[in-house]
């Protein structure tokens, strides 16, 4: 009775302290979780330079991460800077008048004279619409401008989460095979169940980062391309922003290219506002639908209706990060059944 008791008692304090610990990591969860995503990514990479160099471990994962810095995390850094600078110029070109979202959607109107009675019918009031469009764009900008303005404050904090996502990306390149064996050791599991969900993670979250942030690279830059061969105005900035709206599968960047057009057609820009919609619909579409399900749903061995529901989901409730985290959990769910029906069902798998 009495080491039942120790043993509740004990098993108790390990969630409590477990759980204690967690809180204590909560501001670090971003560095930690792409330090993770860097380990596992970068992982086959630093074992190819390991097998050219020899037994050097520090070396190699050195190397790894100097890579990884070098293709990824400098790039971002350049890009995250420029959109910031244009996000700023937009807000204060709205700021001034120069561009008026009311306007915009006054010439919308005038030249599709029949889209007012049709926004009627489904219950849209085309003034109230107008109203809201330009109290949304403004709050929209100056939301920006804040962000961009705290971003520039908290600069030091951002390098600091920066600096320990590498710090420790560098200890779990290095030492990434003997801490799963630890986890696998310490977890009640068992062993090949562990060994199984462990390798499930490293091929959900190289597949979801990897393919998803290639998906998005390639439609920014198709995007930011024809924004700039057609003389649009801040062609990098709807570059990114069409970059991260891609991250939602199936919708993603024609929910920027697809209004552009509407409005390059009212404007009477007919020439440029076909090739958008051609360009939009062939390239940056056929980007989507041909890499994403190559790249993303082939490697996770998910179908794409449940990673697009994961990814939303995931977005919805954890932000940026929620594109890898999403999948996972699908894809954690998902093994987790399986084992169920192949080991704890008596019905035949």
């Amino acid at each position: 009775m009495r080491e039942k008791l120790e043993q509740r008692s004990f098993l108790f304090m390990l969630l409590l302290v477990s759980l204690l610990f967690g809180l204590v990591l909560k501001p670090f969860w971003g560095a930690i979780f792409w330090a993770c995503a860097i380990g596992v990514i970068f992982y086959p990479l630093q074992q190819r330079i390991l097998a050219r160099i020899g037994p050097k471990p520090n070396r190699a994962a050195l190397l790894t991460l100097l890579i990884c810095i070098v293709i990824v995390v400098l790039p971002v850094l350049l890009i995250a800077t420029s959109f910031v600078q244009e996000g700023l110029s937009l807000y204060q070109r709205i700021d001034r008048g120069e561009i008026s979202p009311a306007r915009v959607l006054e010439q919308i109107r005038s030249a599709f004279p029949l889209l007012p009675e049709l926004l009627e019918r489904v219950g849209i009031d085309m003034d109230n619409l107008r109203q809201r469009l330009s109290e949304a764009a403004v709050a929209g900008s100056r939301l920006l401008a804040e962000k961009a303005l705290v971003a520039g404050q908290n600069t030091f904090v951002f390098i600091v989460d920066v600096a320990l996502m590498l710090y420790l990306a560098f200890f779990l390149l290095r030492d990434g095979h003997q801490l799963t064996e630890l986890l696998i050791k310490a977890l009640p599991l068992g062993d090949e169940r562990e060994r199984k969900l462990f390798a499930k993670f490293s091929e959900v979250t190289r597949a979801t980062v990897k393919g998803n942030i290639l998906v998005a690279m390639v439609q920014g830059a198709l995007g930011g391309f024809i924004f700039w061969a057609l003389d649009i105005s801040g062609p990098l900035l709807w570059g990114v922003v069409m970059a991260f709206l891609s991250l939602i599968p199936a919708v993603g960047a024609g929910l920027v290219w697809l209004p552009v057009a509407i409005y390059l057609y009212a404007t009477g820009a007919w020439v440029a506002g076909t090739v958008l919609v051609a360009f939009g619909a062939l390239v940056i579409g056929l980007a989507d639908n041909v890499l994403r399900p190559l790249l993303v749903g082939r490697d996770t061995k998910l179908p794409d209706y449940v990673v697009l529901f994961s990814t939303l989901g995931g977005i919805s409730l954890m932000g940026i990060n929620g594109f890898v985290i999403g999948p996972l959990v699908a894809a954690l769910f998902l093994v987790f059944w399986d084992i169920f029906m192949r080991e704890f069902n008596d019905h035949p798998h």
